[in-house]
């Protein structure tokens, strides 16, 4: 039986962890063949072959397949107010079990962040939060859960310790966090939103794209699909200006609560 990708894809499974299944075939198996020309290599069990006793391959081979640049705990002084306020807060006001919603979630740095914030308080057996993004190939990525060394350089040492295995040049993160993420589809701009269920929703640096008007629905659907006293996180570069007319109390310059019940 000859050699193909699917016997390939298997032995890189095998070699590295990363699950190539989880990528858009077309696309990766156009970027790995790339990579096979430029080294002048017949064929992938060839090349699987160097990449079980060159290093130096292995690690370029690993570090391609990181498509997307993201960033854990962007801009760390807001994720040290999550730590040391938001998430006691919640506690105290909901209990542990704790509904949360990563939104526009990208390639997964920010739910396998607030994974780990999480996991200072509480059992990661307990913890839940749903990642959504219209990007099936983003996140076919954050399923994958490989991140370059700059993606990760703002984890707590601790917990880059505990949660990432490096992989060639790039960082894989467990599956004790992957697991607690569960990843699915949606457009913020023309899907339903749950209501009044989540207790805290992260949407950062997202609506900065959005026209006034769609950003104003955006944040009134937030608005609905919290409880009362639920946290909406929002980004650096974004504010809510008619915070009061939608129901919101502001925290902070990213944090704000829904603090009234509306029809």
């Amino acid at each position: 039986m000859a050699y193909g990708y699917e016997q390939f894809k298997s032995a890189v499974l095998g070699l590295t962890r990363i699950d190539l299944d989880a990528y858009k075939e077309q696309q990766m198996k156009r970027r790995i063949d790339a990579l096979i020309a430029k080294h002048g290599i017949r064929g992938y069990e060839n090349y699987m072959q160097v990449l079980r006793t060159d290093r130096a391959k292995f690690e370029e081979f690993v570090n391609y397949l990181t498509i997307n640049v993201s960033e854990f705990y962007r801009d760390t002084d807001q994720w040290q107010i999550m730590e040391r306020t938001v998430i006691p807060e919640l506690i105290s006001k909901f209990g542990k079990t704790l509904r949360i919603w990563s939104a526009a979630c990208s390639t997964g740095d920010e739910p396998y962040s607030l994974v780990m914030a999480l996991s200072r308080y509480i059992p990661l057996h307990m913890i839940h939060v749903v990642a959504t993004d219209l990007d099936k190939q983003v996140i076919a990525k954050a399923r994958t859960g490989l991140y370059s060394e700059k993606s990760i350089a703002g984890v707590p040492a601790d917990l880059k310790k505990k949660y990432f295995t490096k992989v060639g040049l790039s960082y894989q993160i467990s599956n004790d966090i992957k697991s607690k993420v569960e990843f699915r589809e949606h457009n913020l701009l023309s899907n339903d939103y749950p209501r009044g269920y989540y207790h805290m929703i992260v949407c950062r640096n997202v609506l900065i794209y959005f026209t006034e008007e769609a950003k104003d629905s955006v944040f009134r659907k937030f608005y609905q699909s919290l409880v009362p006293g639920g946290m909406l996180f929002i980004g650096n570069s974004e504010q809510i200006l008619n915070y009061r007319e939608i129901g919101y109390t502001r925290k902070n310059s990213y944090y704000y609560e829904r603090t009234m019940i509306r029809p």
